[in-house]
């Protein structure tokens, strides 16, 4: 029995079962580079088309910063809503490739974890009891409130025979975000003036996007981002297991926190500043993993950017398929991520056979 042999984890103990398959280093760059520049073209087009039609010459003014014209002006607002697009599909992406790792569980996502609804009830909570409006408390208290619901979650997955399995992980996060969702409606229905202000938030969006609110969010992301990709050698050796990642010197307990510290300031704070957005931390990291394969060193970056990409051409589609109105962000990754999520699970069920 060869090395490999013995130190290969068990079917169904992390994301990907099979053993972790070396692809050409420049596949990965050029993958990597082809994604760089998809999301310049998303870029381009978020700014480019919605609700009103406008000229190259406006989208050239308009980036500027020039509001002579209504297109013009058009255009300047929407330069942050592109910004902010790209920064919370980013988040969300690498949170959820984060938080697959840790769990060793491919059906890992910020919202199925019920960690986005636990960051959505605590800005709730904060603003119909606490009195909060500063964008940047709304930050603080939605990290938090991500902390807890991940927390709970684990703790309840991880009870009786077996730990937390991921069958048990999905169930306690499945559970525990309806109990969250029917807190978030009993908390509103009785406060209409809370229910106003966060009843499209709740849908989550980037439609209300502006440079001071992208500012704010912007040292909790980079944050959460160098913890996670500073984690990413250490995911790889989780991924075979803790005792035999033990064995290879890593400090599996640490990495486990720094990495779940990561995820859940990029999803407290992507969830602060969009409101909850779903199923983008779910299909990402398994699309990257088609194409760079399951190492996180590679992995990591590659869903962020698809994350980005993905998240951006959301919006984009959902100012163009309602003009004149809009569809939130949200309920366009819902449409496209519940295939994706039936996908994934039909893959593993075949899996395990």
């Amino acid at each position: 029995m060869t090395l490999l042999q013995r130190t290969r984890p068990s079917r169904g103990s992390a994301p990907d079962d099979a053993a972790p398959a070396r692809r050409p280093v420049p596949a990965r760059v050029g993958w990597l580079l082809a994604a760089v520049a998809a999301l310049v073209l998303v870029g381009v087009a978020s700014v480019a088309f919605g609700v009103r039609a406008v000229g190259w010459s406006d989208v050239v003014a308009g980036v500027s910063g020039a509001t002579d014209t209504v297109s013009q002006a058009a255009v300047n607002r929407r330069v942050p809503r592109t910004l902010l697009a790209m920064l919370v599909g980013a988040a969300l992406g690498l949170a959820g490739a984060v938080m697959q790792g840790v769990t060793r569980n491919p059906l890992a996502d910020p919202g199925i974890l019920g960690v986005t609804t636990g960051a959505s009830l605590a800005v709730v909570t904060g603003i119909a009891f606490l009195g909060l409006s500063d964008p940047t408390s709304y930050v603080w208290v939605a990290i938090g409130g991500a902390a807890v619901a991940a927390a709970f979650v684990y703790a309840v997955g991880s009870l009786g025979r077996g730990g937390a399995t991921p069958l048990k992980l999905a169930l306690a996060g499945a559970a525990t975000s309806a109990a969250f969702t029917s807190l978030i409606s009993a908390i509103l229905l009785p406060r209409l003036d809370v229910m106003d202000e966060f009843r499209f938030w709740q849908i989550g969006g980037v439609g209300g996007a502006t440079t001071e609110r992208t500012v704010q969010v912007l040292p909790f992301l980079a944050v959460g981002l160098l913890l996670s990709l500073a984690t990413a050698r250490g995911l790889n050796s989780l991924a075979l297991g803790d005792d035999v990642a033990a064995g290879l010197g890593e400090r599996v307990a640490l990495t486990r926190l720094l990495a779940a510290v990561g995820a859940i300031l990029l999803c407290g704070a992507a969830t602060a500043v969009a409101g909850p957005i779903g199923f983008v931390g779910l299909a990402v990291p398994h699309l990257c993993r088609l194409v760079v394969g399951p190492d996180h060193r590679w992995l990591l970056p590659a869903s962020a950017l698809v994350g980005a990409v993905l998240l951006t051409a959301a919006d984009v589609v959902g100012r163009l398929v309602a003009r004149p109105e809009e569809l939130d962000v949200g309920i366009v990754t819902a449409l496209l991520g519940a295939p994706v999520f039936i996908w994934i699970v039909r893959r593993q069920q075949v899996r395990s056979l």
